[in-house]
């Protein structure tokens, strides 16, 4: 077996990765005195030049981000451990840890303040475009930046963990978040842009490779309500802590403290980093055994018997996963992601404009959205029970043919037999099945595909997720936002090929042992309960 230097195991690396955290640190704070000394102006630093002491910081961020990299990423790649190997496995109906109880919170922690960024965007356009003075089609380049660093973030991230490991490319991600808090203090609209983009790339690596690393610890009877938990609980927590730390921030602070709160953030996944393991599952594939034994006991896991090694792995397999085995579900959940972006990201921030445009005021046209979303509400814990004790497969079937009935309700409110019909249904159920469809998708996607592609499967997913919003902006900075009837037509595409895609290709994984889904490479299909 070829030796492998541990995550953060060896005191260069642990010395490299948290100097560089506090190198990062201190180029953050360097950007906070030209900010403090704008308070008496309302903290508006439009026009400003910047100061050397912000240039050194921007340096410093630069040259800590290497030296975590330097402490987070192995020297030299395990080779495949040669003949029989110790094969193990969590107990398949021993109740759920503390050890597993504390990596489900720390990781749901870290996807709210994850989902808080994007979320945060809604709430610094007003007064951005105020402080700049800048118009709503020049202000829509902010969105379309974060979503195109999101995007790529997704795709990077995705692949990074498979090669790099999970635990290392979160904690990365983490410290690049810590960075892009400086987006607070640019003083020209220009590098906000630059910055959001950064940040969004930044972002783009967390939502993925946390499911896949949740996935590869919980007991398979425990993972897919885990998984749909977690996820559901990242997406709530974090538009609601976006919303509050807007009510509690901005009319004191500006719209820039929204972006100073990555420091804190970013700071508090990277101290909860204790109990942020690596995969065991990871660990074993990559040869570094001594370490996933640790994990295995600290996860109460036992030996289950000796098996030989299976064929070593391409470490750089096509992003997305296209071979003949997984091509028709990959195609599935490529088309349901691109579908729910159009829908989360185009279609229902188009629908405010809309409603008002028939004629609603603001204050109704908001209102039928808070009621819509309020119906939305417990979607999260149907999904749960759903996919856990129904069936992975068709929950997420179901999520999508509610969307794809929420489509076909704005089609026919466009056709004279329903124009008077009230949007309240038709916006219900699209709110309802977007948000049940994004709570099972990425982690139905962790369930799907072996170990070895794990992580670039999920990160694709995601990808492609973030790539449908940028469609929709890119639609509405070339000629607008288009009429519903037009934006539901446009969607209703890629969302019935999404569902008949699924319903033909798309395996069930309720209650599969994942060993089961990293042995089937030699089969034509991923494997079938």
């Amino acid at each position: 077996m070829t030796a492998v230097a541990r995550t953060l195991a060896d005191r260069r690396s642990l010395v490299a990765f948290w100097l560089g955290a506090a190198v990062v640190s201190v180029g953050v704070l360097m950007h906070l005195p030209m900010y403090m000394m704008a308070a008496d102006m309302g903290y508006r630093l439009a026009g400003m030049a910047m100061d050397a002491g912000m240039y050194v910081g921007m340096a410093l961020i630069v040259g800590g981000v290497a030296m975590t990299g330097y402490g987070l990423l192995p020297r030299k790649m395990a080779a495949f451990p040669a003949g029989p190997r110790e094969v193990f496995s969590p107990p398949e109906e021993a109740p759920l840890t503390r050890a597993h109880w504390t990596v489900m919170i720390v990781l749901a922690l870290a996807l709210i303040i994850d989902i808080m960024k994007p979320a945060s965007l809604g709430f610094v356009t007003p007064g951005m475009r105020e402080e700049y003075g800048v118009d709503a089609a020049t202000v829509a380049a902010l969105p379309f930046a974060a979503l195109t660093g999101t995007t790529i973030g997704s795709f990077v991230w995705g692949a990074l963990a498979d090669i790099y490991g999970r635990r290392a490319t979160i904690l990365l991600s983490s410290i690049l978040f810590v960075g892009t808090a400086i987006c607070g203090a640019m003083p020209s609209f220009g590098w906000n842009v630059f910055m959001c983009f950064l940040m969004g790339a930044a972002a783009g690596g967390m939502l993925p490779v946390a499911y896949a690393l949740l996935a590869e610890i919980m007991p398979t009877r425990h993972r897919g309500w885990a998984l749909v938990l977690v996820g559901g609980v990242g997406a709530v927590g974090g538009y609601l802590a976006a919303s509050l730390f807007s009510e509690l921030l901005q009319p004191i602070f500006g719209w820039r403290a929204m972006w100073f709160l990555n420091f804190p953030t970013g700071l508090l996944v990277i101290g909860l980093s204790a109990w942020i393991p690596e995969s065991a599952r990871f660990l074993q594939h990559v040869g570094r055994i001594d370490e996933a034994r640790a994990i295995l006991k600290r996860f109460g896991a036992v030996v289950i018997g000796v098996e030989e090694p299976a064929e070593a792995h391409d470490r750089h397999a096509p992003l997305p996963p296209v071979d003949a085995r997984y091509l028709g579900v990959t195609a599935a959940l490529t088309a349901a992601a691109l579908a729910w972006g159009l829908v989360n990201f185009g279609l229902l921030l188009w629908l405010p404009g809309a409603l008002v445009g028939e004629g609603l005021s603001v204050g109704a046209a908001s209102g039928l959205i808070t009621k819509s979303s309020l119906v939305a509400a417990p979607v999260i814990a149907v999904a749960t029970l759903m996919y856990s004790r129904w069936s992975t497969k068709w929950s997420l079937a179901a999520m999508l043919g509610i969307v794809i009935a929420g489509l076909a309700a704005l089609l026919l409110r466009r056709a004279d037999v329903a124009a008077t019909a009230s949007p309240l249904i038709p916006v219900s159920l699209l709110i309802v099945g977007a948000s049940g469809a994004i709570a099972i998708l990425l982690p139905y996607t962790a369930e799907v595909y072996p170990l070895h592609i794990r992580g670039r499967a999920a990160g694709w997913v995601a990808g492609c997720s973030k790539l449908g919003g940028l469609i929709a902006q890119g639609i509405s900075l070339l000629i607008g936002a288009p009429a519903l009837g037009a934006a539901a037509a446009l969607i209703a595409g890629p969302a019935v090929l999404a569902l008949a895609l699924i319903g033909r290709f798309g395996p069930e994984t309720r209650g599969l042992d994942l060993r089961a889904v990293d042995q089937a490479r030699a089969d034509l299909r991923p494997p079938q309960v």
